[in-house]
């Protein structure tokens, strides 16, 4: 794979940071491979050390927490074999023979080629700085904290089998598809669970395929050409660049998504970006039927006016007008726009509700360093005012995604973590 120097040099720097351990001679592809694995982001702890694990996932039978993976030999995978390794990787079996949690997403994994796993491999054991810290036991109570039903998890929902190109597709269209479906593992969150909680769809022959996932109350949108709240009105081009910089002119990544960027999509060549986007503008959409919002100034026009008569629309001027404007169409790569955003217009709104209940921050990245920050609004708004707040969004400037309830919002405002009471909202 070609690199320019800026990527080079980028991605040396990201691996001296995340690892302290990156030799001059190593190859920039095993790092850029973990990059594009995102590993990092499972595998460290808030302010722990890199890749040495702890970190807390939330399952809906209780918590697990991801694994030591760096080369120290009595707590993390120094003890591993390469076999071993692409056991676990591949297979989700530890080398001790014990099932790993599909929080581990080798169903995913299991399309690395032999090349990119050896990369791998030696990546993790000669660049990896090993961290001795002890894997924590999850938190799932007995009797479903045994690992040996896993086997038949695995039995009936993962495909072992490696990558295949498409027939008929170009090598761009397969380079995109291999990163999408494997490394990128785009499917963990953005493809629905069944009642195995295992992803319904692993690649685009199945129509669910990439249409919206729902994890920890964040939802993960759907990224089907569905013109109202998939990428059907994206660019090719609008793809890259939010994947590279964590927004577009009318777009900002926030949630996980945005640790995705920093950790990330930003360290992959221009090249794989562009592979990535052509793959996704090449899915059907998950609704044929969708209809594009339309223009439309009445929201703008009762605002102006200073018209607070629908519900929601002086908490908009309130708390949102000042960044998004009264016209819903933010600022280009500073705020992004409510209007006719496809995160806003989907039908499962609780990703919405989470970012206006803990606020946020755009990903810094070496396009975009500035890291605007959003504040939170849970002390400040109550369940029915969100609501209001969130409905109006979702029904103005033309917009058309359905109402969103206080229930909804009371329901993931009970999961947000303890926090100084500001005296202020109360939930409904």
């Amino acid at each position: 794979m070609k690199f320019q120097w800026k990527t080079r040099l980028s991605l040396l720097a990201l691996a001296t940071l995340c690892s302290a351990a990156a030799h001059s001679e190593a190859p920039a592809t095993g790092q850029q491979l973990a990059a594009a694995g995102d590993c990092i982001a499972c595998h460290t702890a808030t302010g722990g050390q890199p890749f040495a694990g702890g970190l807390k996932m939330s399952t809906p039978v209780g918590a697990v927490y991801s694994t030591n993976i760096t080369p120290d030999k009595p707590t993390g995978i120094g003890e591993y074999s390469y076999d071993d390794f692409v056991k676990a990787v591949r297979g989700g079996v530890a080398k001790d023979g014990h099932n790993l949690y599909p929080a581990m997403p080798y169903t995913s994994f299991s399309k690395i080629s032999d090349e990119d796993m050896h990369l791998l491999y030696d990546y993790f054991m000669n660049q990896v700085k090993p961290v001795n810290q002890a894997n924590k036991d999850s938190d799932i109570p007995w009797p479903l904290n045994m690992r040996w039903p896993l086997s038949m998890w695995n039995l009936v929902f993962h495909n072992d089998d490696a990558f295949q190109p498409e027939k008929g597709q170009s090598a761009q269209w397969n380079r995109g598809a291999y990163l999408v479906q494997g490394l990128g593992h785009c499917g963990s969150c953005h493809t629905p669970r069944g009642i195995g909680f295992q992803e319904k769809a692993l690649d685009q022959h199945d129509d669910a395929w990439l249409t919206g996932g729902t994890l920890e109350d964040w939802h993960a949108p759907d990224l089907t050409g569905n013109v109202k709240d998939g990428l059907g009105r994206w660019s090719e081009q609008e793809i890259v660049e939010f994947l590279k910089t964590g927004h577009t002119d009318g777009s900002m990544a926030f949630g996980s998504m945005s640790d995705v960027v920093v950790d990330s999509t930003q360290h992959l060549s221009d090249e794989d970006l562009k592979a990535i986007a052509v793959y996704l503008k090449s899915l059907k959409s998950s609704d044929p039927k969708a209809v594009a919002p339309q223009a439309d100034t009445a929201t703008a026009m009762a605002l102006t006016k200073g018209d607070m008569s629908k519900p929601g629309a002086q908490e908009y001027m309130d708390n949102c007008a000042a960044c998004h404007r009264i016209d819903g169409k933010g600022y280009a790569k500073t705020f992004p726009a409510l209007a006719h955003n496809s995160a806003v217009l989907s039908d499962d709104p609780s990703s919405l509700i989470s970012v206006v209940l803990r606020g946020g921050k755009a990903p810094v990245t070496e396009g975009a360093v500035t890291g605007l920050a959003m504040p939170d609004f849970a002390w400040r708004l109550d369940d029915k005012q969100m609501a209001n707040l969130l409905t109006f969004v979702r029904s103005g400037w033309g917009n058309n995604a359905p109402a969103v309830t206080a229930e909804q919002v009371k329901d993931i405002r009970k999961n947000l973590p303890a926090v100084e009471d500001k005296g202020v909202a109360k939930a409904q």
